[in-house]
């Protein structure tokens, strides 16, 4: 209990004086309390009326908006003007926060000084036969206390199924050549088909998978 108001509920039986004493208070902070009781009052329900609006915009969003919508949202509506600022602490007092999106991971970095592999698909992703379309990339896996990995995976366009993939700390060329590798052997050979991805470079992964897919066509990885 605020002890400002303990001396309130209690000062007719053991006094003001005798409260303010035992509790180390001066006497004139509560008198001061008491005098600015009703604008104190009057700003608490100003305060839940802003909490009961932050709450709602938050429920209507499923939870993900936090300070910064949260603040649009109210300033485009009715009722007083307010700042990110009192947003914030209002959150943080009633236990609400927004879905913090992951910093996007890059992993597609083009190689400036190579030559670009021309689009054999002619962004087509559709193929009537399976084994002959394939589409590939590379996915960041963040890993809690440990090293991220990434994934490079293999999908053939017409079937639409995973024909290979491999899993590395790393974006050497490696992990995309064991990526083709699983999936030769899953199909048993990938001779002919194309595989058409982004440009990254992978450290050189154009060329060397050129060299690797003896008899397949690679659009860009």
């Amino acid at each position: 209990m605020n002890h400002y108001q303990f001396v309130e509920d209690h000062q007719r039986r053991h006094g003001v004086k005798r409260l303010c004493d035992i509790l180390g208070l001066a006497r004139s902070s509560f008198y001061y309390w008491r005098r600015t009781a009703a604008a104190r009052a009057a700003r608490q329900a100003v305060e839940a009326g802003l909490a009961a609006r932050i709450r709602k915009v938050h429920q209507d969003s499923n939870g993900t908006y936090g300070v910064p919508r949260i603040t649009a949202e109210l300033r485009d509506g009715d009722g007083p003007a307010i700042n990110h600022k009192r947003v914030a602490r209002i959150m943080r007092t009633i236990g609400l926060e927004g879905v913090r999106l992951r910093r996007r991971h890059r992993t597609t970095v083009a190689d400036q000084a190579a030559a670009k592999a021309p689009d054999l698909i002619g962004r087509d992703f559709t193929a009537a036969v399976v084994n002959t379309k394939y589409v590939g990339d590379i996915t960041y896996l963040p890993v809690s206390g440990a090293k991220p990995l990434y994934l490079a995976t293999v999908i053939d366009l017409a079937s639409r199924r995973l024909a290979g993939w491999a899993i590395a700390d790393h974006m050497r060329t490696e992990l995309v050549t064991d990526a083709l590798a699983a999936a030769e052997r899953t199909r048993g050979s990938l001779a002919g088909a194309i595989t058409h991805t982004d440009h990254g470079s992978q450290d050189g992964f154009n060329r060397s998978s050129q060299r690797w897919l003896v008899g397949a066509i690679v659009a860009a990885w």
